[in-house]
Formats: C-alpha cells, sequence, structure tokens
C-alpha cells in the first residue's frame, strides 16, 4: 500500500495529494501517469496524471478533481492513510527535445500534468510559454510553480476576475501570429479546449501534442475502453498515448464516448454530497 504524505484542496473540487511510491517516482517521466484503486478487490480503477514527483524522497504528486465515486472517497483521505494499489508509470512519455519556442497551454486541472512537461522543455534549452485558462480567479491552481520555468506566464479568466478575459485560444493565436512562429505547442485540459487548440494552431501550421485521459479500466490495452481515432485510425489512449498529434485526433468521436458514464457520474457526484456514499 501507499501512504499518504501530504494533501491540500486547491480549489472547491480539485485536491492535490503527495503519496509515497519510490519505484513509480524513479521511473516516471514527463506526460506518464499512474492507476489508482483506493478500494480493494473490485474497486475502480482511474487514471491519474503524473503532476509531479521526487526520486530522492521516493514520493510522486497527483492532482485530481471529484467527478464520481472514486474521485470522492479519494478526497475524503488524509496524510497517513493509504491508498491500495498504484500502477504505473504507465503510457509514453512526453518527446522533449529542443524545439526552439513552444507554448503550453492548460485548462482547468489539465494545468497540473502540464507542469513536468513545461520543467522538461525548458530544461532542454526550449524558451517556455505558458498560457494557464480557468473559469475564475479561484480555480487557477499552480502559478507560482509555472512562474518559476516560464519565460512568460499568461492567465486568462472566462469571467475576467483574474488575468485577462478571454479562452486560451486567443493569447494561443497571438503567439501563432508571432514572427518566428512557435515551433512546438502542448495542450492539456478538457476536451473541447484541446479542440479549438488543434484548429487554431492549425490555421497557421504550427505542431501540437495533446494528452487525452480518457475511460480507462485495466492501463494495458487490453479491454479497448480507451480507444481513439487518431488519423483514421483506432488507438489505444493507455498504450499508444496518451499523447498524440492532436491535428490528427477525432476530437468529436473521443468527446461522444466520454459522455457514456455521465449519468452515473453525476448520480454519484450527487449522492456524495448528501452522503449517500463514502
Amino acid at each position: 500500500m501507499h501512504r499518504i504524505i501530504d494533501k491540500k484542496q486547491l480549489s472547491a473540487d480539485v485536491y492535490e495529494m503527495t503519496i509515497e511510491a519510490p519505484l513509480i517516482a524513479a521511473a516516471r517521466r514527463a506526460g506518464q501517469f499512474v492507476i489508482v484503486q483506493i478500494d480493494t478487490d473490485w474497486g475502480e480503477r482511474i487514471p491519474l496524471t503524473i503532476a509531479d514527483a521526487d526520486s530522492k524522497k521516493g514520493t510522486l504528486t497527483i492532482v485530481f478533481q471529484t467527478a464520481g465515486a472514486t474521485t470522492h472517497k479519494l478526497a475524503l483521505k488524509n496524510p497517513g492513510d493509504h491508498i491500495e494499489n498504484i500502477l504505473g508509470p504507465l503510457g509514453n512519455p512526453t518527446h522533449i527535445k529542443k524545439f526552439g519556442h513552444v507554448v503550453c497551454v492548460g485548462g482547468g486541472i489539465g494545468v497540473a500534468p502540464l507542469y513536468p512537461i513545461v520543467q522538461a522543455m525548458k530544461d532542454a534549452g526550449n524558451r517556455v510559454s505558458v498560457i494557464i485558462g480557468a473559469r475564475a480567479k479561484e480555480l487557477v491552481i499552480f502559478e507560482d510553480r509555472m512562474r518559476s520555468y516560464a519565460d512568460e506566464l499568461v492567465i486568462v479568466t472566462d469571467d475576467g476576475s483574474y488575468g485577462r478575459k478571454a479562452l486560451v485560444t486567443e493569447p494561443l493565436e497571438e503567439y501563432c501570429r508571432q514572427d518566428p512562429k512557435p515551433d512546438m505547442s502542448v495542450a492539456i485540459g478538457p476536451p473541447i479546449m484541446m479542440k479549438f487548440c488543434e484548429k487554431t494552431t492549425a490555421a497557421f501550421a504550427v505542431p501540437i501534442l495533446v494528452s487525452l485521459n480518457t475511460i480507462m479500466i485495466d492501463g494495458t490495452g487490453m479491454c479497448g475502453g480507451c480507444r481513439v481515432t487518431v488519423n483514421g485510425e483506432t488507438k489505444f489512449v493507455c498504450v499508444d498515448g496518451p499523447e498524440f498529434d492532436g491535428h490528427k485526433v477525432d476530437f468529436d468521436n473521443m468527446m461522444l464516448r466520454m459522455k457514456a458514464f455521465k449519468e452515473r457520474e453525476d448520480m454519484d457526484r450527487h449522492n456524495c454530497r448528501v452522503g449517500l456514499v463514502g
């Protein structure tokens, strides 16, 4: 089992946990994820991207948003408690090299898994511009951590309560219009956000990597639950991804598949809030 070292509540529904997992911490690379199972036997397995890790301390950091029953149960755990199973690191790491100018876009909770990519891109010698998007000021996360690596940081909020009142695609387009334009871009966030980041960069022929977080069960490519269509071919996010060339992803099909359990998630969210699940 894995002991929880630290827990922080970043916003109303978003939590950060630091957990003992020395083998995973030593092996993980930017862009990889873990599958967490908090109950024994038939407990749900959920994919969570690694937001940070410390190989010397043997810890990894995850950031998650309460959605279904499992994430609500996870949020009830505190330092000293244990998580039953953590499998990882899984997925292919981000392709890191010196591209030149890299624009990294994070939306909502997607800012957390973007952080190790920003670190790695900067360490590889790139100029890194970071765009953080959130619905409101209180939902902006990892600002200070991003500032420590980004050459430029732009914050936008839907309601204008912090930074600029805009969607992330507005400053992204501004970067794409620069001469020279960015050499690479990365987007992590809600599927609809990544879809429009892809459309924005496509108009200027700027490459874009997107990190997908689809429905997963086993994380080894056997169940097929995480399948997506990329360049007309079926791919499995857990073993072929989680990152793909955004210009080749069928976002509409992916978003349709991700609604499969929305009704159940809504019911679980309601039951957790009224105390029926705990």
